[in-house]
């Protein structure tokens, strides 16, 4: 066996799973550029490449000392980092994918060198006359009218080649809307590009402050070879189980997710090893495929970074970035808890072994290792210390470089800090359009009271019962989310749907942003349009649709959680006392072991139909709040556990 996938904890011959592999590294970065837009990119080579590499670090360097040192109005901060971001877009992203052909390199066409400059413009136009712009409101002139309709345009533009339609049909869709509702077309442009609520609302605020600051942090963390010390840690945990390597994919892909913020990128990346690891094990591959998308779909939902969205939800809620974190961490923990019992359950069911030990890293190499995680720790005592999160970024991304130093592979070499910074610019400017445009959805929600409409629909939909508005809401999330970036996701149904449950049915606001959040993650699991699932199905080699329903599966506890902590707070640390969150966690975690057997058929033996939907329905029960409800499902889940553990000790005698 090499030593290099030894002491990685990787299957021997595996394949992808050498790091120096040319063939690996090819077909990872054409996997990314079929289901993964923001990874199709111009190829740029020579002093071009160079000249662009160094302007983007540059950027990175300006946005840190735009947020450490610069007390500028934010409407100087956001249109002047929009503006650049159209800049970026155009040189980096061309207007159609090559479609199998290959590029041509250092060229960039004439038209886009135009809308870059044009678009671009519109806002730094804003940037110089700001001031004046104010001061006359709606009776801006008509070349402030045409500029702010450029600049819209231009934006949705660099949205299409970024992120894809998906978003911009939804955006459409609310800008007739305002046009429907009898808003001119100056009123328009006001509110939705000259004004903190639309394009250079909210979002872009949030974007512009904490979210670039925490992608850089995350380009350099991985910079570190964290990704590999979190395989190798789920390695030694799990790899010698019984179906080991799902497991070291469900395990790596948490904390690799909650770096990397991209359920595709982290399918795509992690999954181009994990993934040949299962099916060498016996699981088939629309399962393989299914476990890397569902786990690293829920990296996003994993404290402490929690992907860009979770720093929108502390604005929109109100609350410390720090609260969200820590009320996260329970329903974090149930929904990996779920998929890593169903992965346990289907490998108990098909007879499958864990990796040899001998081909495992041992304990005693990996341990040295833990101060890769020093950065992480910082960053968590930092914000809940009371620092502010762009100061923790900063001094966390600090130790990065740091700790880098303790390893000749991954130190930060001039070269490598450059990178790295580049690499977090890159990754800025999807989440940065996406906002933009999720922005304009805001803004035509609060110009035309749509939100009002809204709730009195639902409401009267629903007469009142908030299970049937947390229903209704689920499906428009799946629905919304179909193709679209999780943050911009996030923003449109924080702005239409949250406020149903919060001012219509009365809801806790962090349980409804946190509804709303975690259903527009799954989004990207969920079939039609099921993207991670899809990127999984590719490495697999397996049916794409049939992978998405397993990925569905599999993500039972994210379809369950949500309704969890919106009928019982307490699970987010509301309203509750150490006892009762002590008994949530127990309760839960039987639950979600009754909804896994009852869902895989199996516990210590294939189950019948009846035995699996009675666990079903004990499941569902203990999900349920409320005392009668937890002891009829407890004692039904113990008893078929006894029933069950009794019944295969007797096969085995027999």
């Amino acid at each position: 066996m090499k030593e290099d996938e030894k002491n990685r904890g990787l299957a021997p011959g595996t394949p992808g799973t050498d790091p120096g592999s040319a063939d690996a590294a090819q077909s990872v970065e054409e996997m990314m550029k079929k289901y993964d837009r923001e990874s199709n990119t111009r190829i740029w080579v020579g002093v071009p490449a160079i000249v662009i590499k160094a302007i983007l670090a540059c950027f990175s360097l300006f946005m840190i000392y735009m947020n450490l040192f610069a007390v500028w109005d934010e409407r100087v901060r956001r249109p002047l980092f929009l503006g650049l971001v159209i800049l970026f877009v155009f040189i980096l992203y061309p207007a159609s994918k090559s479609g199998g052909r290959p590029q041509k390199p250092n060229h960039i066409p004439v038209y886009d060198i135009l809308l870059a400059l044009v678009g671009a413009g519109c806002f730094f136009y804003f940037v110089a006359n700001n001031k004046a712009i104010i001061n006359r409101a709606v009776r801006i002139s008509d070349l402030e009218v045409w500029l702010g309709v450029i600049g819209i345009l231009v934006l949705a533009e660099c949205c299409r080649r970024v992120t894809g339609i998906p978003i911009l049909v939804v955006a459409g869709c609310f800008v007739v809307y305002a046009f429907v509702a009898g808003k001119s077309l100056r009123i328009i442009i006001y509110n939705l590009f000259y004004t903190t609520n639309g394009v250079i609302g909210t979002p872009i605020g949030v974007c512009s402050t904490y979210i670039v600051l925490f992608i850089i942090f995350g380009a350099f963390l991985e910079a570190t070879g964290i990704a590999d010390f979190f395989i190798q840690c789920a390695n030694v945990l799990a790899g010698w189980a019984s179906g080991g390597p799902a497991k070291v994919a469900v395990i790596s892909s948490a904390l690799c997710g909650m770096v990397s913020g991209s359920s595709v990128g982290n399918t795509v990346t992690t999954g181009s090893v994990t993934i040949p690891m299962m099916k060498k094990t016996g699981y088939p591959g629309e399962f393989a495929g299914a476990v890397e998308a569902a786990a690293s779909t829920g990296g996003q939902i994993m404290p402490p970074i929690m992907g860009a969205a979770a720093f929108l939800m502390a604005e929109m809620v109100g609350v410390p970035y720090s609260n969200i974190v820590v009320r996260a961490i329970l329903p974090a923990v149930l929904y990996f808890t779920g998929i890593f019992l169903m992965v346990h359950l289907r490998a108990k069911r098909l007879g499958l072994e864990g990796i040899p030990r001998e081909e495992l890293p041992k304990a005693k190499d990996v341990l040295p290792k833990l101060y890769l995680l020093i950065p992480l720790v910082a960053l968590v005592y930092l914000i809940i210390a009371g620092y502010t999160m762009s100061r923790a970024a900063i001094i966390a991304t600090l130790l990065c470089i740091v700790v880098s130093m303790f390893s000749k592979e991954h130190r930060m070499t001039p070269k490598a800090f450059v990178d790295a910074l580049e690499t977090g610019a890159r990754n800025t400017l999807s989440i940065a359009v996406a906002c933009g445009i999720a922005g304009i959805i805001a803004g035509v929600v609060t110009m035309t009271g749509l939100g009002q409409v809204f709730i009195s629909a639902i409401v009267g939909i629903s007469h009142g019962h908030l299970m049937i508005a947390l229903i209704f809401t689920m499906i428009c999330c799946i629905i919304l989310g179909m193709g679209v970036p999780t943050t911009a996701t996030y923003i449109i149904m924080a702005t239409t749907c949250a406020p149903i449950l919060t001012t219509g049915m009365g809801l806790n606001a962090l349980c409804a942003s946190m509804f709303v959040f975690y259903f527009g993650i799954v989004a990207d699991i969920t079939p039609p349009v099921a993207l991670a699932a899809y990127a999984g199905s590719a490495i697999a080699k397996a049916d794409p649709m049939r992978t998405a329903l397993n990925a569905s599966k599999l993500a039972i506890a994210a379809f369950l959680i949500p309704y969890m902590f919106c009928l019982n707070p307490a699970m987010l640390l509301i309203d509750t006392t150490p006892v009762e969150f002590v008994i949530i966690i127990i309760t839960s975690v039987i639950g979600m072991y009754a909804i896994s057997a009852g869902l895989e058929g199996f516990m210590f033996s294939k189950l019948n139909p009846v035995l699996r939907l009675i666990l079903l329905a004990a499941g569902l029960m203990l999900i349920y709040p409320g005392s009668v409800t937890d002891i009829v499902g407890t004692v039904i889940t113990v008893c078929i556990f006894i029933l069950e553990l009794r019944h295969s000790k007797a096969l085995a005698a027999a």
